[in-house]
């Protein structure tokens, strides 16, 4: 095997290890709010009815929507943050906290007052026309009119939390939501009888504990932005509502789509056709806790991939996404589909019933999508990052709504209930021949690689002759550290002194990573090096999965006097130019440039 084969399979084998270690958290964050869906979907067609079914699915796409401007506000107002965290402006980010705070309270308050008139003036024939399903809506709106606040607020402070390494507190208060909605549904709708009214509220006070949970952390002394703190400068609304705009597009492309599908379904199968769809989806959306969580995972080494311009990560995300998420995502596909029949059974008993088989089609022809949408997304994720606003635009108004809502205009007055199913596959076939197109406009010739289907521009990262890459494994390795970049300096003609000063630097740090971060606890660890030279410029980089360590925090805690401790710390800090730490995704990264 050739040595860029060598290194490009240690390469991806790290940047596996490192998605898949990532991947069971972020699974576990996007099934959340998915598991809470469930739950009131299964009291709803359990103890109320398939009607009660009909509603929560009319309520869908306005859920979507205040999820739209919810993800508008958290990106907006993350982005922002995080530059002026970088730049250590505290109270730039406790404005940012302000003003994110007040947007949220007033379209919540926008919001609540929308639901309860719809509700309580019963104006919701747009939705339905169907008197006892109506009916039904109405007490929903009304109960779900209760929790717009707390989940508004609720989504700001995850992120805020997140921001501070203190996501753990969004874990306890989901979890505890999931415990306090199943056993307030319990008490409302099969205790009390309240039907629509108490699956919704249920919901909507579930919401408050989790807001109220996070919202201690911000009282907290601790906490580096307060829940009230100083005077809230309005003139950054703006900005953080044109930064989150991009992000929030595709949900409000979905809204769109969730209106035309349910009218379109209510006109030519009935409420019984809106109670079926609704049912599919609903545990459906556990399951997309698992390309969500792909793309969770991806976005992240993405996005540091290319703000470290690093060609082969960044390509190595979209290979795994081939080789080993679409593979999972159609191994978990087809379980779903030959499981069918007994999950509808959870939310039907009468096998004779129309609305049984309708869902049960649901479940076979759903899943078959997922494989395809992990595709979608991946590449709009990467062209929002990288820049490419077309393609993040076509994707996702595509995707949002042109394709499922005309397919499903198209196909239904034919097939009747299973158009909507097959114009969700239909969408994903689509969605991904844009992709190969896109490329082949762009490229101008059919893509051969990776990086050509990706269409990344040739002057980015750099190539192979102008970089190595090592892994160290253990303490043996450490010392070959030094001969192979004396070598690559050798032959990249970089001259003696930064040629001596490179091999002594990498093998001093690296071996300080293995000798006091291998040995913390029992896991095994790996050492990535990579080795740049471009434009003269000589950079280094060493990435470890060991404990967060800053080398800079040893060097402070040296004594200046005793110069006989950690001589390989104090050289390195005295002749590089450049040297900068960071721990991100668990992972530490030290850059030194000669």
């Amino acid at each position: 095997m050739k040595q860029s084969d060598t290194t490009n399979c240690s390469n991806m084998k790290l940047t596996t290890h490192l998605l898949f270690r990532l991947l069971p958290l972020q699974i576990i964050l996007a099934m959340i709010s998915s598991i809470n869906n469930i739950v009131s979907g299964l009291f709803a067609t359990n103890f109320v009815g398939k009607d009660a079914m009909a509603a929560v699915g009319l309520y869908a796409p306005i859920n979507m929507f205040v999820y739209a401007l919810s993800t508008m506000l958290v990106g907006g107002a993350t982005i922002l943050c995080g530059k002026y965290m970088g730049r250590d402006e505290r109270e730039k980010v406790q404005n940012v906290f302000n003003v994110s705070n007040i947007l949220s309270v007033g379209i919540a308050a926008v919001f609540m007052v929308l639901l309860l008139t719809l509700g309580l003036g019963n104006l919701t024939g747009f939705f339905s026309d169907d008197p006892v399903v109506r009916t039904l809506f109405n007490k929903y709106l009304i109960g779900q009119a209760v929790g717009i606040l707390p989940l508004l607020l609720g989504n700001q402070f995850a992120a805020f939390l997140s921001l501070q390494n203190r996501a753990s507190r969004t874990t306890i208060a989901s979890v505890v939501y999931i415990v306090v909605n199943v056993l307030l549904n319990f008490v409302f709708v099969d205790k009390m009888h309240m039907e629509a009214f108490g699956l919704a509220l249920a919901s909507s006070l579930g919401l408050w504990v989790y807001f109220l949970i996070q919202a201690a952390c911000f009282l907290s002394p601790k906490s580096e932005v307060k829940l009230v703190s100083g005077r809230a400068s309005m003139g950054e609304s703006g900005q953080m509502i044109k930064i989150g705009i991009p992000g929030a597009a595709t949900f409000a492309y979905q809204t769109l789509r969730g209106l035309i599908v349910n009218k379109l379904l209510t006109v030519y199968v009935g409420a019984v056709g809106v109670s079926a769809f609704a049912s599919a989806d609903n545990l459906l959306r556990i399951v997309w806790a698992l390309p969500f969580g792909m793309l969770a995972v991806s976005r992240m080494v993405m996005s540091i991939s290319i703000g470290e311009e690093d060609r082969q990560t960044l390509t190595d995300v979209m290979r795994n996404m081939f080789k080993r998420f679409i593979p999972l995502m159609c191994a978990v596909s087809l379980l779903i589909i030959m499981s069918a029949i007994p999950l509808t059974g959870l939310y039907y008993r009468d096998m004779s019933d129309p609305v049984f088989m309708m869902t049960a089609w649901g479940f076979r022809l759903l899943p078959i999508c997922m494989p395809l949408s992990i595709i979608c997304l991946h590449f709009a994720c990467y062209a929002q990052s990288s820049g490419k606003q077309v393609l993040v635009h076509l994707l996702s108004l595509l995707d949002g709504v042109v394709c499922v809502a005309g397919f499903t205009a198209l196909l239904i007055p034919g097939i009747g209930m299973n158009s909507i199913y097959i114009a969700n596959i239909l969408n994903g076939v689509v969605t991904a021949i844009v992709i190969v197109v896109y490329s082949i406009i762009c490229n101008k010739r059919m893509p051969k690689n990776m990086d050509e289907l990706m269409v990344i521009p040739d002057d980015f990262g750099v190539s192979e002759d102008e970089r190595m890459d090592l892994s160290v494994r253990k303490i043996e390795e450490v010392t070959a550290v030094s001969t192979s970049v004396k070598t690559f300096c050798e032959k990249r003609g970089i001259d003696e002194r930064r040629s001596y000063h490179a091999s002594l630097f990498l093998e001093e740090m690296v071996g300080n990573v293995v000798d006091h971060g291998f040995t913390k606890d029992k896991k095994n660890h790996s050492v990535d090096i990579r080795v740049v030279h471009k434009n003269d410029d000589l950079i280094l980089r060493i990435k470890d999965d060991c404990i967060p360590f800053d080398p800079a925090d040893r060097r402070k805690m040296l004594d200046p006097a005793d110069i006989t401790k950690n001589i390989g710390i104090r050289m390195v800090y005295k002749l590089a130019d450049s040297i900068e730490h960071k721990n991100m995704l668990g992972l530490n990264v030290l850059t030194v440039r000669l």
